[in-house]
């Protein structure tokens, strides 16, 4: 019985074993599977994520000979973590997206490697097939350093009931006026309803900073904070509080608005599926705010997410015509980042009549509106963001000097700068 029980023993101890080579086995088969992915670093961890999700199951599904790996990190995060791989030539993506306004400073920093010859065997990824404002923004002396994935712009809802009510004519060109803002929210005011509340103060600022002739930088290396047109436009936007048009400081700008206690609402086209939830609210999407109403004069602050390849020993050229397929395939396959509320830098997605119905598309179906997309690409662009932040609502709001605001946001930008050479 003894000697019995010792075989079984015996037997499940090689069971055990065999067991285990095959899972060693499967492991070291894992580990060969993941030298054939394409690890995607990207900043969507929004609800845009799931829509970015989709479009990367689906091209995997395509069974490429690299499939895609997609790993969603929070901004702030991926951007500390990029400059730390980088330097340590460890652990760094495949493929990542960053955001235009930083390519400049990761040219600069040595960072990013140019895609020209990859391209080379993907002649349809070329400016004619891409919206002017996001594909320009990659080329770089002579050398292309990103594919746009959209172009992202802070536009401007409407309730169309209270537009209709207190300002029946103001979209008949499709461009509001802050005159015509101003005379409707004065309207308003008896009946409660507010014109417009403030919002994201970084793209109106720049939007209105560029409609009065004001830059952010003079030579591409010095910052032109502390302007006239500066003053201006933080003025404007003071007025509009102090007429009481505007919600108070501390209101949620956005419940404001789904509330249906505002005619107006300045927001990125991004924001459109949460302003859908809202319950009873007949809204539109327009231009931002315009000082004229010429539609050559008009500005709509935008952004472009941006492929790139960052500088990395381990990419082979295999991997990296892998990494061009899968960027190649997003420009054919675009509609459900449209579907995030976002425009598509590819315009093949303009062949897509599901397209045309979603109201951001007016900014890339006509060519003037096209024009109107303007990306700011100064390379100290995330130090100007940084003060625009800091001080926008305080300006506006009354809280701090607008002058002195602006003098000290200039040096802090000027010091940054020379710290960052």
């Amino acid at each position: 019985m003894n000697k019995k029980i010792k075989v079984m023993i015996n037997c499940l101890i090689i069971v055990i074993f065999i067991l285990s080579l095959g899972a060693c086995s499967q492991s070291s088969s894992s580990d060969k599977v993941g030298k054939n992915e394409i690890v995607f670093w990207n900043p969507f961890v929004g609800p845009d994520g799931k829509n970015m999700q989709m479009m990367v199951d689906a091209y995997n599904k395509t069974n490429p000979k690299f499939k895609v790996r997609n790993i969603s990190l929070k901004e702030a995060d991926m951007y500390a973590k990029i400059p730390t791989v980088v330097n340590s030539g460890r652990n760094i993506p495949d493929l990542n997206i960053v955001h235009a306004e930083r390519i400049k400073q990761f040219v600069d920093k040595d960072m990013l490697v140019p895609m020209d010859d990859s391209l080379a065997k993907y002649p349809e990824i070329k400016a004619e097939n891409y919206v002017k404002a996001g594909w320009d923004i990659g080329g770089l002396d002579n050398k292309r350093y990103s594919v746009p994935l959209d172009v992202h712009s802070f536009v401007m809802y409407y309730n169309k009931d209270l537009a209709a009510k207190y300002a029946p004519h103001a979209l008949d060109d499709n461009i509001v006026t802050f005159d015509e803002i101003k005379e409707a929210g004065l309207k308003a005011k008896k009946d409660g309803i507010i014109a417009t509340p403030v919002t994201w103060m970084k793209p109106a600022f720049l939007s209105v900073y560029s409609q009065m002739g004001g830059s952010i930088t003079s030579d591409g290396t010095k910052p032109t904070l502390n302007t006239e047109q500066a003053v201006d436009t933080l003025k404007l936007y003071n007025g509009f509080v102090k007429s009481g048009i505007t919600n108070k400081d501390g209101q949620d700008a956005g419940q404001v608005f789904k509330s249906g206690k505002a005619i107006f609402y300045p927001e990125g086209i991004w924001m459109q599926n949460d302003i859908k939830k809202a319950k009873n609210l007949n809204w539109g999407m327009t231009n931002f705010p315009q000082l004229s109403d010429d539609k050559n004069k008009m500005v709509n602050w935008s952004s472009s997410h941006q492929f790139v390849l960052l500088k990395n020993p381990e990419r082979n050229k295999k991997k990296t015509e892998g990494v061009i397929k899968f960027i190649d395939w997003v420009r054919d396959n675009s509609l459900p980042w449209a579907e995030a509320g976002q425009n598509p830098a590819a315009l093949a997605t303009l062949d897509n009549p599901k397209y045309h119905k979603m109201p951001q598309s007016f900014l890339i179906k006509d060519a003037t509106e096209q024009k109107s997309l303007k990306i700011f690409d100064y390379k100290y662009n995330g130090y100007i963001s940084e003060q625009l932040d800091k001080i926008g609502n305080d300006t506006v709001f009354g809280k701090l000097d607008i002058k002195k605001a602006l003098k000290d946001s200039q040096k802090t930008v000027e010091d940054k700068i020379a710290q960052d050479k």
